[in-house]
């Protein structure tokens, strides 16, 4: 047996000033976003602002439903509304934010397996990375420069392909 060990690199800033300007401006805007939230069952809100190879910001929150699995989360909704409205544009990097009405968020909130996994179909799509920035109300915003430093081994399309 051989056993190897995966590291990533996590860049951590301690407030919102600290972020290089491109990054503070998604992470407002994922901010604003998570205002429009509709989050009536776990009043967990969560914005997300992403920016396009064309220069384009566009954001997205979590949409919630009374049978759980119909929701969306923030990034779920911005990734797919960008992808629809502008196929040929990569997605260059997304600031996800979180607030609970019910509890403090204390550390930087990640995104779910499920965006994960989207995120990570697209950035192998568009053969670039995804720098993904992340926040929670209070303690450290953390950055990582591509979606491979939150997936390290994620299930891809090759994975698929038939034999023969």
């Amino acid at each position: 047996m051989t056993q190897k060990s995966i590291q990533i690199a996590v860049e951590e800033y301690n407030s919102m000033a600290d972020l290089p300007e491109a990054d503070l401006v998604l992470m407002k805007l994922a901010e604003e976003a998570l205002n429009a939230a509709y989050a009536a069952y776990s009043h967990y809100r969560v914005g997300a602002a992403l920016r396009l190879s064309n220069g384009k910001i566009l954001t997205g929150n979590n949409q919630e439903n009374a049978a759980y699995p119909s929701g969306l989360c923030a990034e779920r909704v911005a990734m797919f509304y960008a992808k629809s409205q502008f196929p040929d544009e990569n997605i260059e990097a997304i600031a996800i934010s979180a607030r609970s009405e019910d509890f403090t968020i204390e550390e930087a909130v990640s995104p779910c397996g499920a965006c994960r996994q989207v995120m990570a179909e697209y950035q192998i799509q568009q053969n670039s990375p995804i720098r993904v920035v992340m926040k929670g109300e209070k303690g450290p915003l953390l950055a990582v420069n591509s979606i491979k430093a939150l997936l390290p081994l994620m299930f891809h399309a090759e994975e698929l392909k038939r034999k023969g």
